[in-house]
């Protein structure tokens, strides 16, 4: 069964800790990336016995390091397409982007807006962690695919929309500092653990209201495929990872098509004023003040990715 960590810190002291039974196991192995993390857990002896301690005191940390590149899938899912605009029929290729890991940070703590951003979003997303690394195309034989990610963990792909769209910025508008709160856990996979990635369920609320409620089985382009395309452009080091998209109910809403093609006729200054005085009447984006909280598990709680908490504040 997969093995739940944190990444951690007390009394400036950083570490890595095994989670079990509601305990924090400390592993002793200090501040390794997620990369040395990964390496260490291959070379542990397992019958290390490990002391437990107190959650008071204790700062989790984001379990993905930097360095490292965050790729990322867009409109992977069926009803997050409709939404966007697209027709899900018509799509008939695997959109990836990317993410600076300047964005990296802690799945608990204050997650701050832009001066110059209004339209401030929220995507969960199903986070996947390279083990093994690939500069070649890769032999698309599941099993070998599936060797090459040694664990799941919870982002909140943030995005600033007045940014990512008018400017055609997908990776600015994406990747300010706080803009991808990671874990709390670093679920390390056991054999026959990513079969299940199917059964995980993706919530997300704001405020105490559900926004986003999905099934990872709901993914357009599955993980694996995704990792056999991605190899044919991208090389891959361990300690990478890949974000699958995030389900419908963003606070993002695409106009209607007769407004997106009465655009056509308009300047690109004046298209995009209008595309922000229509999107700033949604209520749907996030204020100072608001609380997010997001999960991914399964049902039975045999894969459970921890809870984020973040509170969003003015810069």
């Amino acid at each position: 069964m997969a093995k739940n960590y944190i990444r951690f810190q007390k009394k400036k002291n950083t570490d890595w800790a095994l989670l079990e039974n509601g305990r924090i196991l400390p592993l002793g192995c200090g501040d390794l990336s997620t990369k040395d993390f990964l390496e260490f857990l291959r070379k542990k002896k397992k019958s290390t016995k490990l002391k437990s301690i107190s959650s008071e005191g204790i700062s989790i940390l984001s379990p993905i390091t930097a360095p490292c590149q965050i790729i990322c899938q867009g409109a992977n899912y069926r009803q997050h397409l409709i939404e966007s605009g697209l027709n899900p029929d018509d799509k008939n290729y695997n959109l990836f982007f990317t993410k600076s890991d300047a964005s990296l940070f802690p799945p608990i703590g204050d997650v701050v807006r832009p001066l110059h951003v209004k339209l401030l979003d929220y995507e969960i997303e199903l986070g996947l962690v390279f083990g093994k690394g690939f500069d070649s195309d890769l032999d698309p034989n599941p099993q070998n695919v599936v060797s090459h990610v040694a664990a799941f963990f919870m982002a909140n792909d943030v995005s600033a929309r007045d940014v990512q769209l008018p400017q055609l910025q997908w990776y600015k508008g994406k990747s300010y500092r706080t803009f991808c709160p990671s874990g709390p856990h670093l679920t390390v996979l056991e054999p026959g653990d990513f079969e299940r990635l199917d059964s995980l369920e993706l919530t997300l609320t704001v405020n105490g209201e559900v926004r986003q409620m999905d099934s990872a089985s709901n993914l357009v382009f599955k993980p694996i495929e995704s990792i056999v395309e991605l190899s044919r452009f991208c090389n891959i080091a361990p300690g990478d990872v890949l974000l699958t998209g995030t389900p419908s109910g963003c606070a993002l809403r695409a106009p209607g098509k007769l407004v997106q093609a009465l655009g056509g006729f308009l300047s690109e200054k004046t298209k995009w004023k209008l595309f922000i005085k229509g999107q700033s009447k949604r209520s749907q984006y996030l204020r100072p003040g608001d609380v997010v909280r997001s999960t991914i598990r399964t049902v039975d709680g045999k894969i459970n990715l921890g809870e984020q908490i973040l509170n969003v504040i003015a810069e």
